[in-house]
């Protein structure tokens, strides 16, 4: 009897915590010097290229949430906010 209170309590508790959405919300930055700081490079979308007429950034952080809670610090549109050498 005790064996079937301990299964069911830790199915309940493991529906319950599985249940619950993590609430990860990706930080929006004030503008591309504070999002620098975290990210030196920029930020991107999945499968993003930067479009520069020199040499492309290619070594920005893809996240997706982070661009686009700061999406309106991508200056071109090409998919990658702050790009920075």
């Amino acid at each position: 009897m005790n064996l079937r209170r301990s299964l069911i309590a830790a199915m309940t508790a493991t529906l319950v915590l599985g249940a619950a959405a993590p609430s990860y919300a990706a930080t929006k930055y004030k503008n591309c010097t504070a999002l620098n700081k975290v990210y030196p490079h920029g930020v991107g979308r999945t499968g993003s290229r930067d479009r520069a007429s020199g040499t492309p950034v290619t070594n920005f952080k893809v996240n997706s949430s982070v661009y686009a809670a700061n999406s309106g610090s991508d200056r071109d549109k090409d998919g990658v906010a702050c790009e920075k050498r």
